[in-house]
């Protein structure tokens, strides 16, 4: 079906660097079309949520990058074999996809065959909203009534939901994630008991794939309905096994809407209810960089700071968590307490924490042995300097040092 030129007037369309990539394409007479995100966002007026805009075209990968080529754009072949080319035009990427059309699934993997058929492509698409095109004249190609749904807020699966669900597992996830950014209750029946029945079988995804849903699940400006939702399918606890802290991130987006996904990630997971052999669980299963895991278990083990404490106390408690664990744990102590976390993140902007004036070299070069006993010594010097809120200098550190190693002294 097509309608109109409702997106005639995107910038993304009329940019040019999307011109000169459409132009590309168009060289062999067979035009291409705009596809995915950039449809259904420019629809809503909604500015694109990531750099990559996507197209589709029934011309095949190697064909793809020869007009490229010879149109003096860069092009990176990302996936041959699944018909995926990267056009790079400044620093605007396009991903352009060769018209595709199902061969078998296993409900990871597809194969796959080429087409020249839009329809057809659309048709093994997910969502009726995600299966709408758009040519290099705003036109819109919507075969599934996909723009109604969008503004009813209704995802929808294309064909029958238990159907497409068996061909991906990974669209149960994409279900609520697409219900968290665009849809509105009550959600579609029939996805949901697609979702219910099929719930177990999230078991057979990689980590990568639930890790990349369920942070921008996390990201949208209130997941709670959506988290409720999951857990009543049961899906929620096919991707974290354990009880969870609802109530906790809910007074965490009241009190700190800006929480990124992990933080609010921490809120659910942070003890009590949860358990910390959960946090290690989530990290495994989700596969999250050592730097997030890292920041996940610390957010969630370490105690937290208290909030009514005086302006001393506060530095020395950023000094000894260092800035990024600190906002993470004052949000988290808002989150518990119900408090204003303003007056100790507005600490972190105020002041930076300055390093101890002396080290073990120090130590060393007025005459204490290497050794466990250099090791305590310099740690109590800095507990005795974080004591007098950072005021002594070098001089006055290294004379406190003397007098700790005298008075450790045999008699």
């Amino acid at each position: 079906m097509t309608s109109a030129r409702p997106l005639a007037g995107q910038p993304w369309l009329r940019a040019p660097a999307s011109r000169k990539v459409l132009r590309a394409l168009a060289a062999d007479g067979r035009p291409a079309r705009f596809v995915g995100g950039c449809v259904r966002d420019g629809l809503l007026g909604r500015a694109l949520s990531r750099a990559d805009v996507d197209l589709a075209t029934p011309e095949r990968p190697e064909t793809v990058l020869r007009l490229l080529a010879a149109a003096g754009v860069r092009a990176i072949p990302t996936g041959l074999a699944h018909g995926t080319v990267t056009a790079l035009v400044g620093e605007q990427r396009f991903e352009i996809t060769t018209l595709r059309r199902d061969v078998a699934t296993d409900g990871r993997h597809a194969e796959v065959a080429f087409t020249d058929d839009f329809e057809a492509d659309a048709a093994r698409r997910d969502f009726t909203i995600n299966a709408m095109s758009c040519d290099g004249e705003g036109r819109l190609y919507d075969y599934f009534s996909g723009q109604a749904d969008l503004r009813a807020g209704r995802i929808r699966f294309v064909g029958t939901a238990a159907k497409r669900i068996a061909e991906d597992y990974l669209r149960i996830l994409r279900f609520f994630r697409f219900f968290a950014h665009y849809g509105r209750p009550p959600a579609d029946p029939e996805a949901l008991a697609a979702c219910r029945a099929a719930a177990p079988e999230i078991a057979r995804l990689s980590g990568e794939r639930i890790q990349t849903e369920m942070l921008k699940l996390l990201e949208v400006e209130d997941p709670l309905p959506v988290l409720r939702l999951m857990s009543e399918t049961g899906v929620l606890g096919q991707v974290i096994p354990g009880p969870i802290a609802i109530d906790r991130l809910r007074r965490l987006l009241a009190l700190a809407p800006e929480a990124d996904p992990l933080l609010r990630l921490g809120a659910l997971l942070r003890p009590t209810p949860a358990d910390p052999a959960v946090v290690r669980k989530v990290a495994e299963r989700w596969r999250l960089s050592n730097r997030d895991a890292a920041r996940l278990e610390a957010m969630t083990a370490v105690a937290l700071p208290a909030l009514a404490a005086d302006a001393a106390e506060f530095r020395r408690t950023l000094y000894r968590l260092g800035p990024e664990l600190y906002r993470d744990l004052v949000r988290l102590a808002a989150a518990e307490t119900g408090a204003d976390p303003g007056p100790a993140l507005a600490e972190t902007v105020r002041w930076r924490a300055p390093n101890l004036p002396l080290g073990g070299d120090d130590l060393l070069a007025i005459g204490l042995r290497p050794g466990p006993g250099l090791g305590s010594i310099l740690a109590e010097v800095e507990r005795w300097w974080l004591e007098q809120d950072f005021g002594p200098d070098r001089a006055a550190c290294l004379a406190h040092a003397q007098a700790l190693a005298r008075q450790g002294e045999p008699e």
